[in-house]
């Protein structure tokens, strides 16, 4: 009778592993909505910077202060290996994530410290904002360019 149980929570064990390993659609689907946030507070502050948008400070702030929310989400359960170009369709995530690691999240807090940068910027007008923008758009394109894929 032990001898049965053992073997039922072992099976029960190896198979929930190995549906977790393959099935990252929620990570990346989460790490995608995330980065359409940033994009969709980053076409506000960009639009304030360029003058296409009135500068509003509350706007500003709002927007600026969404950034600094995503840069507090741990990054760790939404980038599982596995979930890379080379591995699943529907991603531009690459390989070099896994295997830089230590890169990824060098990038990642140039995003954070550049996120609390703009929020110290946004009630200080559009010459302002437009100077966080730079250093914003630094971070995310230093990232984009050595772990995204390209259209």
């Amino acid at each position: 009778m032990k001898l049965w149980k053992f073997a039922i929570a072992g099976a029960a064990m190896g198979l929930g592993s190995v549906a977790l390993a393959q099935d990252v659609s929620k990570q990346v689907k989460a790490r995608q909505g995330q980065m359409q946030i940033v994009a969709m507070n980053l076409g506000v502050l960009g639009g304030i910077a360029k003058g296409e948008i009135a500068y509003d400070a509350e706007t500003a702030q709002r927007a600026a202060d969404s950034l600094v929310g995503i840069s507090m989400i741990d990054q760790g359960p939404l980038w599982v290996e596995g979930s890379d170009t080379m591995s699943i369709e529907g991603t531009r995530a690459l390989p070099a994530i896994w295997d830089n690691t230590s890169g990824f999240m060098e990038d990642w807090q140039a995003y954070v410290a550049a996120a609390a940068a703009m929020s110290e910027a946004a009630g200080q007008g559009q010459e302002a904002i437009g100077a966080a923008m730079r250093d914003m758009g630094g971070s995310c394109k230093s990232c984009h360019d050595d772990f995204r894929e390209t259209n």
